[in-house]
């Protein structure tokens, strides 16, 4: 018989004759090898898990939010100097319109005989305005524009009066004596804007927004 002890029953008085339960140690160890196996392939798949998902959201990111772009050269000095880096919004121009002094990422238009993907220029022109320079000074529908962004010695030459046909922009660099933009290739389509490029983020010296 069995009695209980403060509430709680006792274990029952062994049988005599019958042995106590055996558990063979190679069993226990082989469990608890296997325990730790199967924690470590979970603690693996939970960091292939991890790595995949980062990857993924990277790939989204670059798709279809942001992009940062290298300057391979001088064009846009001093705005952009020779191997900074930018931070370019691809979501810019699908909330608003491209606003004139914007920086823009578009596709190299295929005359220009490069092996470099994009380019990346200043909006000057928009549909429908008309530009020209006149004594090194741009004009829009005949008013000078107003250019910080341009060193005070640089001239804007090689720009004949002309309309910006619709669906276009103009660009040009703000290194206006070393630039090749829309004064040699034209005016790009305005559906061949990657983004907009809103700031710099490399060197650390540098960043800061455009």
């Amino acid at each position: 018989m069995s009695e209980e002890v403060d509430g709680l029953r006792a274990d029952p008085e062994p049988v005599p004759g019958l042995a106590a339960p055996t558990v063979s140690p190679g069993v226990a160890a082989m469990s608890a090898s296997d325990v730790e196996r199967k924690a470590r392939n979970r603690n693996v798949a939970e960091w292939i898990g991890i790595v995949a998902g980062a990857l993924i959201l990277a790939l989204i990111v670059k798709t279809f939010l942001f992009q940062a772009f290298y300057i391979p050269s001088l064009s846009m000095y001093p705005t952009l100097d020779k191997g900074d880096r930018v931070l370019v919004n691809k979501l810019s121009y699908d909330v608003h319109d491209v606003h004139r002094g914007d920086v823009v990422v578009f596709g190299r238009p295929p005359s220009e005989p490069t092996s470099i993907k994009d380019l990346i220029k200043r909006v000057i022109g928009l549909p429908g305005d008309v530009i020209e320079a006149r004594d090194g000074v741009v004009y829009i529908n005949g008013k000078a524009l107003e250019e910080k962004y341009v060193d005070s010695g640089d001239r804007t030459e090689n720009l004949p009066r002309q309309t910006v046909p619709a669906g276009k922009l103009f660009v040009m660099g703000d290194n206006r004596n070393n630039s090749e933009d829309s004064r040699v290739f034209g005016p790009i389509p305005e559906k061949s804007v990657v983004g907009r490029a809103f700031v710099r983020v490399w060197p650390l010296t540098r960043i800061g927004l455009l």
